[in-house]
C-alpha cells in the first residue's frame, strides 16, 4: 500500500498545489487533494487545519500546504498538536526539515517559488528520510512543548 499524503491550499496556491500533487503521485504516493478547486477566495487556516489534523491523526504520512507565501499555512498548521509544519523556500531547507526535524507537513508559497522550484522542493522533501539519532531527542523536545 502506498504512503498517503493530504494536500490543500488557498486560492493563491492552486497551481503549485496541483504541481505538488503531481510530483507526489509520480513518486508513488497516494494523494488526497482537499482543494479548493476554484479561484474563489478561501481562508487558508481552514485548509491548514484539515491537512495538519489528518497528519497528526495518522491518516496521512505527510501534508502539503500551499498559499501565496507559505507563511500563513505554516503558522496555522503548527497550531495542531502533532503537526511539524516546515515552511521551505528551497531544496536544502526541505531536506533539512525532514532529516533533522522530521517535518510532516510541507508549506510552500506559490507567489514566491513558482512551479519549477516548488516542484523541486516537494521532491526533495518527499525523498529525504529522517536521520533520527541526536535529532530524535530534539524532535521529542518539540513534542514536549505541546503538553
Amino acid at each position: 500500500m502506498a504512503e498517503r499524503i493530504v494536500a490543500g491550499s488557498d486560492h493563491a496556491g492552486l497551481a503549485l498545489r496541483a504541481e505538488a500533487v503531481r510530483v507526489a503521485r509520480e513518486r508513488g504516493f497516494e494523494v488526497e487533494d482537499l482543494g479548493p478547486f476554484s479561484g474563489e477566495s478561501v481562508d487558508y487556516p481552514d485548509y491548514a487545519r484539515q491537512v495538519a489534523e489528518a497528519v497528526a491523526a495518522g491518516r496521512a504520512r505527510f501534508g502539503l500546504l500551499v498559499c501565496g507565501t507559505g507563511i500563513g499555512m505554516s503558522i496555522a498548521a503548527n497550531k495542531v498538536k502533532g503537526a511539524r509544519a516546515a515552511h521551505c523556500g528551497n531544496e536544502l531547507e526541505a531536506r533539512m526539515a525532514r532529516a533533522h526535524n522530521d517535518a510532516n507537513v510541507l508549506c510552500l508559497g506559490e507567489r514566491v517559488l513558482g512551479l519549477g522550484l516548488g516542484a523541486a522542493v516537494v521532491a526533495a522533501f518527499l525523498a529525504q528520510p529522517f536521520e533520527g539519532g541526536r535529532h530524535q531527542r530534539r524532535v521529542d523536545k518539540i513534542g514536549a512543548l505541546e503538553k
